[in-house]
């Protein structure tokens, strides 16, 4: 980024300010779980909402998660929550949210003390 700062200051001395923002982002933004809601914290403004307030959540293809909130207002984006991050935000709100990697691993457990040893279950192509 230097050279063309360097050629041109005029011109592109505002490129100097991308990595000041970019650092100021990583500190910044975030979505933090506590005992009692969700504390989330943008660029340039903070909102906590209550669990009391969310009637769910969206987890879209692309993007950022959102909470769906029980008055009907819009939904809220969750910065840098994924799906992926579901096992955590569960485990930190002590169960509030349902974590469903762990409820297909307790349907596999159960399946599985299910089937005596040497007995297989039959599978689709069998039939």
């Amino acid at each position: 980024m230097s050279f063309p700062v360097l050629g041109w200051p005029a011109g592109f001395g505002w490129l100097l300010i991308a990595p000041v923002v970019a650092c100021v982002w990583v500190a910044r933004v975030r979505t933090t779980v506590t005992e009692e809601g969700l504390e989330l914290r943008y660029l340039l403004r903070s909102r906590t909402l209550a669990w009391e307030q969310i009637a769910g959540f969206d987890f879209p293809n692309r993007g950022w998660a959102s909470a769906v909130l029980t008055d009907g207002e819009e939904k809220v984006k969750l910065p840098v929550v994924t799906f992926d991050r579901l096992p955590e935000i569960s485990a930190a709100s002590r169960g509030r949210v349902p974590d469903p990697y762990a409820a297909e691993a307790e349907a596999h457990r159960i399946e599985s003390d299910e089937t005596e040893p040497g007995e297989t279950k039959p599978d689709e192509s069998d039939r």
